[in-house]
């Protein structure tokens, strides 16, 4: 390879990263972007793998206990404090060990894993939330930058009217009132576009909070599809939640119940004596439940009752996530309906009259102001025919991205 040729390529690999970053930002790019620097997620990530290492020692025995003692030492007389003239002291040594049997290390270890799970789903929550965010600000900022384009649109025109306007008063083609109107129309105009231009910067504000990405362009949002009514439902954090805390709820009650058969303790200790045999002793401990009733039973009974509100509660979830489903469906289809009427019925008769409007000047039979005038009126349809699908954007966003994901969890 020659060295121009390879100056040239390697030019071109150095401006590779500058034609990326001018290259407008897609809805795909900026949720990687936001999942990548979620710090909520992060939080999330840590309290489940708290939750997994709880999880992995729940099953374990608990530690034995060492205990070391002189016992029998003289208190009085002459042979106070000795430990080798008294044939009674003893030296002893014992170990004891708390024994759970493995039936209730087993419902411990499902507890632990119930909550291991719970915390899986805060992780796809928080990305899920994550996600829709970014989505919404993304919507808005596309949106807002399409009618920051309309404003400066607008104002072209009313500068161009207020233009001719004055060159036709000059000729008496034009009234002094019309005039007057189309230069505060002017005024106007430009005010609007300050205004979109303080809408953009806000978007864009909320747009780099998620994305870290300062002063995007970005492209056509587009929203994968959504899932049918009972696997949204299903799906729906807050359902997702109240079922895991249900199970969380179910296994914490096992393990109580199984308190009722106590922990029994095992102890072998060593005795040593001066001047006589060493001792070797075993001995059991039985917990006795004198009143169970009173005691293991109500302690039961409180996990039984956290079961049943987790059931409402999730019951309660179910319902809500029912609305909310059936009011974004309503939306987003009530939406399509109102663009494509508003587009029939206002977007294009109003163009029309423009050119009507346009073609009478052309021939003398109208005026800049009416000309401005149905210019104006077609922007502002177009105004608010963005406006409508802004919001039916956001919707499909909702009932795209609010869902959690199975992969996440």
């Amino acid at each position: 390879m020659s060295f121009p040729v390879f100056r040239a390529a390697a030019c071109a690999a150095a401006l590779l990263p500058l034609f990326a970053l001018s290259a407008p930002l897609t809805l795909e790019q900026a949720l990687d972007r936001a999942v990548q620097r979620s710090e909520s997620t992060r939080s999330a990530r840590a309290g489940r793998e708290s939750a997994v290492e709880a999880a992995r020692a729940a099953g374990q025995l608990l530690d034995p206990m060492l205990s070391v003692s002189i016992e029998n030492l003289p208190a009085t007389g002459p042979d106070r404090f000795s430990t080798t003239r008294e044939g009674m002291t003893m030296k002893r040594v014992a170990l004891e060990q708390e024994w759970i049997s493995g039936e209730k290390r087993a419902l411990r270890v499902a507890a632990a894993r119930a909550m291991a799970d719970r915390e899986a789903v805060n992780v796809a929550t928080a990305l899920a939330e994550t996600r829709l965010q970014t989505a919404l600000a993304f919507v808005d900022t596309y949106y807002a930058s399409q009618l920051l384009q309309l404003a400066l649109e607008a104002e072209a025109q009313a500068r161009e009217a207020a233009a001719v306007g004055r060159a036709r008063l000059a000729t008496a083609g034009t009234a002094a009132a019309d005039v007057l109107g189309l230069a505060a129309a002017q005024g106007a105009s430009a005010d609007e576009t300050g205004e979109a231009r303080q809408m953009l910067a806000a978007a864009l504000v909320a747009l780099r909070r998620w994305t870290g990405v300062p002063g995007a362009e970005v492209a056509v949002p587009s929203v994968p599809g959504v899932l049918a009514e009972a696997a949204w439902v299903e799906a729906h954090p807050l359902v997702l939640a109240r079922r895991r805390e249900l199970a969380v709820a179910q296994a914490e009650a096992a393990a109580v119940a199984a308190n009722r058969q106590p922990n029994w303790s095992w102890e072998l200790a060593y005795g040593q004596r001066t001047g006589a045999s060493d001792l070797v002793s075993f001995g059991v401990r039985i917990p006795l439940p004198v009143a169970p009733a009173s005691r293991q039973d109500r302690d039961t009974a409180a996990k039984l009752a956290l079961v049943q509100k987790a059931e409402a509660e999730l019951a309660d979830a179910l319902r809500a996530a029912e609305s909310d489903h059936q009011a974004l469906a309503s939306d987003a289809q009530r939406l399509d309906a109102r663009i494509h009427a508003f587009e029939t019925l206002v977007v294009v008769p109003g163009a029309q009259r423009t050119a009507a409007a346009r073609a009478a000047l052309a021939a003398n039979q109208g005026s800049v102001a009416l000309v401005y005038e149905t210019r104006r009126a077609e922007l502002d349809a177009r105004r608010k025919l963005l406006g409508l699908q802004r919001d039916r954007m956001k919707a499909r966003a909702q009932l795209a991205y609010k869902p959690l994901k199975s992969e996440d969890l």
